[in-house]
C-alpha cells in the first residue's frame, strides 16, 4: 500500500485534500480554533474509510492550518491528533462507527489537553467541548461520504 501512496495520482489526491482542509479551516477560522470549535474541515477525517491517500492529506492540511495559531504545541500535537485519527479511521474502515470514533477520541484527548493546559482551562470540560465539536464534524463527514456514494464517485480508482 505504501508504494501506491507514492504514485503521482495518489500524491495529487493527498495534496488536494491537504489544500481543502487548510483552506476550509482558515476560511472558517472563527469557529475552527479555540476550546469551543467546529472545524468543518474535520468532516474529511472520515475519508480514510474510502481512500488511504486521505491520511497524509489530512495531516499536512491540519499542519498548515495549525501554523496559523502560532502555538508550537498546537502545531505539533494538533497535527499528530489528526494523523492518529486518520490512521485509526483507515484501520477501522470496515466498522464505520468505530472508525468515526477515532477523530472524536484523538482530538478530544490530545487537542483538549493541549488547549486546557495552554489556556489554564479545566481539562475534562475542554476535552468534552472538543469532543462535541468533533462529533458535529463527524456527522458532517457521514453526510460527505453519503454524498460521494450517491454521486457514484469511485475514490478507490485514485489508488
Amino acid at each position: 500500500m505504501f508504494k501506491k501512496l507514492l504514485s503521482t495520482r495518489s500524491l495529487c489526491v493527498s495534496a488536494v485534500i491537504a489544500a481543502l482542509y487548510a483552506a476550509l479551516t482558515l476560511l472558517l477560522a472563527p469557529i475552527s480554533y479555540g476550546s469551543i470549535q467546529l472545524r468543518i474541515s474535520e468532516a474529511m477525517t472520515l475519508l480514510p474509510m474510502l481512500m488511504p491517500q486521505a491520511i497524509p492529506g489530512l495531516f499536512v492540511g491540519c499542519l498548515i492550518a495549525n501554523l496559523y495559531t502560532g502555538m508550537l504545541t498546537d502545531i505539533l500535537f494538533g497535527s499528530l491528533a489528526t494523523l492518529l485519527a486518520a490512521i485509526g479511521t483507515y484501520l477501522l474502515r470496515k466498522k464505520p462507527l468505530l472508525a468515526a470514533a477515532c477523530p472524536v477520541v484523538a482530538n478530544a484527548v490530545i487537542v483538549g489537553l493541549v488547549l486546557a493546559l495552554s489556556a489554564n482551562l479545566p481539562i475534562p470540560l475542554t476535552m468534552l467541548q472538543v469532543a462535541l465539536g468533533e462529533i458535529g464534524a463527524v456527522v458532517l463527514g457521514f453526510i460527505l461520504l453519503s454524498a460521494l456514494k450517491r454521486a457514484r464517485i469511485d475514490l478507490t480508482k485514485t489508488i
